[in-house]
C-alpha cells in the first residue's frame, strides 16, 4: 500500500518534530518535507504536491491563510489542509478557507488519529476500486473547463463561480457566475462529475452545489454567500447534505 505524502509548514521547530514523529508512527503516512516559513513552504508544497498539509497560522513572513490564498488556484492535485496552531481564534478563518480540519497545539494523540482516520476514509472513497491511494488531479489548477450545450469548451476561473443550479425543466445543470448570465452545462452532466472538478465545489442540496470559498454563514438552513453573490437567497441546505457539510468542515 502506498503512503500518503505529508508536508508540515510551521516556524516552531519543536512543534514540527512532535507532529512529524506522531505522523511517522502511522505507516500510512510519510512526512516528505518540513518548512519553517511561508516562502519556503510555498516552494516545498509545489515541489512535493502533498496529499495532506499541516499549516501553521502565524509565521514570520506571512500567515497560513495568506499562503493558502496565494496557492489555492495553483493546486492541480487534491490536497487537504489542516491548520496547526495554538490560537483557536482562527477557527472561523479555517472554515472559511475550507480547511479539512484544525489541530490545536499541544495536541492529544487521539485528536491527530481522528483527523488521519477521517482523511483516509475520504481519500479511499475517492478511489474505491484502486490500490493506489493517491488520486490523480481532475481539475487543472485555476481553470474549470466545461462543455456548453453547443459543445464549445468554456474555461472559467474558480473565483468566477458562485454556485451550480439544477434546472429540472431543462434537465441540466447551469453554473451561476459573477456578473455574467448563468451558463448551462452539457446535458447528462451529473452532480458527481461537477464535484470531482474541485474540492471547492460542495453539494448542499439535490439542486445546488456551492463554491465553498463564498460561504459566509448557514442560517436556518439557508446559505448566505459573500459578495458578489450576497443577494442570492435560494440556496437551502437539505437534511441529506447538512450532516456531510458539518462533518467535512467541522462546523
Amino acid at each position: 500500500m502506498g503512503k500518503y505524502k505529508v508536508v508540515i509548514v510551521d516556524d516552531d521547530k519543536l512543534s514540527c518534530e512532535t507532529l512529524g514523529f506522531s505522523l511517522e508512527k502511522d505507516g500510512r503516512f510519510s512526512v516528505v518535507g518540513v518548512a519553517h516559513n511561508g516562502t519556503q513552504g510555498k516552494k516545498l508544497i509545489a515541489k512535493e504536491q502533498p496529499d495532506l498539509l499541516f499549516l501553521d497560522v502565524e509565521m514570520p513572513d506571512m500567515t497560513g491563510m495568506q499562503l493558502l490564498q496565494e496557492m489555492r488556484d495553483s493546486f492541480s492535485w487534491p490536497v487537504r489542509v489542516v491548520f496547526y496552531t495554538a490560537y483557536d481564534k482562527y477557527m472561523i478563518h479555517a472554515i472559511r478557507e475550507a480547511a479539512f480540519d484544525y489541530l490545536l497545539k499541544p495536541f492529544e494523540e487521539q485528536e491527530l488519529k481522528d483527523i488521519l482516520e477521517r482523511f483516509v476514509e475520504q481519500a479511499e472513497k475517492a478511489v474505491p476500486d484502486s490500490n493506489v491511494q493517491r488520486r490523480e488531479p481532475v481539475q487543472p489548477g485555476q481553470t474549470f473547463i466545461v462543455f456548453t450545450p453547443t459543445n464549445d469548451m468554456r474555461a472559467l476561473h474558480i473565483s468566477e463561480i458562485g454556485f451550480f443550479r439544477y434546472c429540472s425543466d431543462k434537465k441540466q445543470w447551469e453554473v451561476v457566475l459573477d456578473g455574467q448570465p448563468p451558463l448551462p452545462l452539457r446535458r447528462g452532466m451529473t452532480a458527481e462529475q461537477i464535484i470531482q472538478y474541485s474540492p471547492n465545489f460542495v453539494q448542499i442540496h439535490q439542486s445546488y452545489i456551492i463554491n465553498i470559498d463564498y460561504l459566509m454563514i448557514i442560517k436556518e438552513s439557508q446559505c448566505l454567500l459573500y459578495p458578489p453573490f450576497d443577494k442570492v437567497t435560494e440556496l437551502m441546505v437539505s437534511r441529506k447534505y447538512k450532516k456531510e457539510l458539518q462533518d467535512r468542515f467541522c462546523l
